[in-house]
């Protein structure tokens, strides 16, 4: 089971992941809402100290494909992580400017048609990511909810798609086998359920990925 540790804020906590078991960590940019921010120059330090082959994923609410490609550019990771949905014809944009990065879309899981949205971004993005924000509001939220969100439609997904999903929001040691039995990602994705005050809590950590490897995952 593939294990993304979001919300990174240091050198630090990034070798935390790493040394636990993380195949990825997410790095927050500039966001609407939600826990994890950091700026781009301490993005960009993160993301040259994580060692290959784990993946460093920029997390950006840019709203255009033009502003994506200049943020990835200033920090430098090898995924990029659309917390928001792009005009139509972004994608083509992106994969022209940015070859070799890798594109995961995020889909806010609200209801039926979020199926629809997903499996439409996954003829186009390496990855889908299934969380629980609602870019409907007024001020948006793009992650970092800390809810779960109906993993029976995120099962659908998972089913259809082309590429592989990763499942965040709300995951936690108590529920992780159900999660993983219930929308059998590729992987999960997790932030404010490894931390305490905020920050990347290692026995919390280590608690998580014993529960992933005690069940077999």
């Amino acid at each position: 089971m593939h294990v993304k540790i979001c919300c990174i804020s240091s050198v630090e906590e990034a070798r935390l992941a790493v040394a636990a078991g993380a195949s990825a960590v997410g790095l927050v940019g500039k966001m609407p809402s939600g826990p994890g921010v950091i700026g781009d120059d301490l993005i960009r330090t993160i993301a040259l100290t994580v060692p290959p082959p784990v993946a460093t994923f920029l997390l950006t609410s840019e709203p255009t494909a033009e502003a994506v490609i200049e943020h990835q550019r200033r920090v430098g990771t090898n995924t990029v992580q659309l917390v928001d949905a792009l005009p139509t014809g972004s994608y083509r944009v992106l994969r022209a400017a940015l070859p070799g990065i890798k594109l995961v879309q995020v889909i806010h899981v609200l209801d039926e048609l979020s199926i629809d949205e997903a499996l439409a971004s996954a003829e186009e993005v390496d990855a889908l990511l299934l969380d629980s924000g609602n870019p409907t509001l007024a001020v948006k939220e793009l992650g970092g909810t800390g809810r779960r969100h109906d993993w029976k439609l995120s099962r659908r997904i998972v089913e259809q798609s082309r590429v592989p999903v990763f499942l965040a929001g709300g995951l936690k040691p108590e529920n992780v086998r159900e999660a993983i039995d219930t929308v059998q990602p590729f992987g999960l994705d997790l932030c404010s359920s490894v931390r305490t005050g905020g920050k990347l809590d290692p026995q919390k950590l280590r608690d998580f990925f014993s529960q992933v490897r005690a069940h077999g995952f």
